[in-house]
This record gives C-alpha cells, structure tokens and sequence, in this order.
C-alpha cells in the first residue's frame, strides 16, 4: 500500500523525534530539575535548592534523543494505520490510543535515565558513574526501571489529553487558514495543549518522583512502592496540597517545551519530506 502524503517513514520519524527530544531538555532542563526538588521528600532546599541546577544534564540528554525518536516513530506509524480504518469522528481515539502506544515504547527507553537523572537532581549521588553504580548495587537492573508503570501511568494520562487537543487546534487552525499548518503555529497548538495536560497530571508526576527517588539497602524497604499507596500515603501525612508541587514549574516548562518539542519536531519532519531525506529507506 502506498504511504499517505505527508505521513513520515521510519528513518524520517527517528531524526525528527531525536531532534526535537535533545532540543527541548537541553534547553528546559533547570525548570525539570526545580520542579523534581520541589517534589522530592525532602524537600527543595534540602534536595539542592538552586545550586547544580544542570546536576543530571548528561543522564538527560543520553535518553532525549532516544526516548522522542522512540515516542514519534510509534506514534506516527500506528496514527497512520489507524486513520486509514477509523471514521472520522472518532479521530480523536486514535489520537489517544497512538500516544498511548507511544509512551509505553518511549518508556523502555526513558525511564533508565529518567531514575538517574532525578536522583542526581535530588543530590542522592554526586556524578552519574556513582549513580549508575549505586543504583546497580543495591537495586540490581530492576533498579534501573523503578517506577516504570508509575511512569507509563502518569504518560498515557498526559497523552490522551496533550494529543487529541494538538491534533484538534492544528486540524482546526489548518481549516480556517485554509492552508497546512506552519511549524510555529503547531508549536503554539503544542504549548497549549502541553500546558493543560501537565496541570491535570501533576499528581501523577508527584507520585513519579517519590517512587523514583525511592532506594533501599541490604534488607531495606523502599520508602515510596506503587501508585495508589503512594498517592494516598502523601494526601494523608502532606495534605492534597503536596499533590500539586512543582505545578508551576512543571506547567511553565511543558508548555514551552510543547511549543519547542512540537514545533522543533514538525518543522524538521517537513524538511524531511519536502527534500525527500531518507525517503527511500
């Protein structure tokens, strides 16, 4: 069957996705490292304040790449052999059970660096080769995907309210103008989709963090285990409040990282396609 126009191959969706993944946490990446202190136990000050603001930089950036490329390539393949069966109307499923694909593939990729990152942004170690070996030392490879499920957990939330918004403004936007779409106009459809999805979903988040930053020793219990124990333990000893820390932070970074991740992502994919980059592979 031939490709649709303008729906990406595989080659094209991996350079896209990795492009805009690095792009926005590299440039974003103080904002993550506030709002993951502002959700750590211990509590900003104590987790680092604003000193080492760039501590887990290089655990980041081993994942972005990686992890957005991963995201993309599942997403656009199972949207497009969707559309094709799916009736209008119901577009906006598809939307939905896409990024859901998506995120639960990502996450393979992303939650290794995701648990090292947070715990060197919660000063637990103090370089990344002491993160790894700690981390594999009293936690074996299992520790290294800590809080996969909390995560897969807080992402298809996200994603099924980020990506039906992102799809409706841009067909919308695309209707009115009677045009395509141009990138900065999908990347401000991105932020504000981004945006509302991280408000809605900072509990979600909170409970992400706990779980991540959670360790154990010989024979130890881990402070912070599962999804439901964790959410309901912080509204009883912290109060609901606690739920919402970082929102700020969190909803600032992601919708500019919407705006950057979206908009990056659709104008090197239409690069891609117009100079035909990749096209035959």
């Amino acid at each position: 069957m031939p490709r649709e126009a303008g729906t990406p191959n595989t080659s094209q969706c991996l350079a896209a996705g990795g492009f805009a993944g690095m792009a926005v946490d590299v440039a974003l990446f103080p904002l993550d490292t506030i709002k993951t202190r502002l959700q750590a136990k211990a509590g900003f000050i104590a987790s680092g304040g604003f000193r080492g603001i760039y501590s887990g930089l290089s655990s980041a950036v081993i994942g972005s790449s990686p992890g957005a490329a991963m995201f993309f390539l599942t997403y656009e393949q199972v949207k497009a052999g969707c559309e094709r069966s799916v009736p209008q109307k119901y577009q906006p499923f598809v939307h939905m059970f896409a990024a859901s694909a998506g995120e639960i593939a990502a996450c393979l990729v992303r939650v290794p660096t995701e648990v090292i990152k947070q715990r060197l942004q919660a000063k637990h170690h103090a370089s990344l080769a002491g993160a790894i070996r700690g981390t594999y030392a009293t936690e074996g490879l299992l520790g290294f995907y800590r809080g996969y499920l909390t995560q897969v957990v807080r992402e298809i939330p996200f994603t099924c309210i980020q990506f039906p918004i992102y799809e409706y403004l841009k067909q919308s936007h695309a209707l009115r103008q009677g045009r395509p779409i141009k990138s900065w106009e999908a990347a401000v459809c991105g932020s504000l989709a981004g945006g509302t999805a991280a408000a809605l979903t900072t509990p979600l988040d909170v409970v992400k963090t706990r779980v991540m930053l959670s360790t154990k020793g010989m024979g130890a219990h881990l402070e912070y285990s599962g999804i439901v124990p964790t959410l309901t333990r912080i509204a009883r000893e912290e109060g609901m409040r606690a739920l919402f820390s970082g929102i700020i932070p969190r909803t600032i970074w992601i919708s500019v990282g919407g705006f950057v991740f979206l908009g990056s992502y659709e104008k090197v994919k239409a690069m891609l396609l117009e100079e035909g980059v990749f096209a035959h592979r």
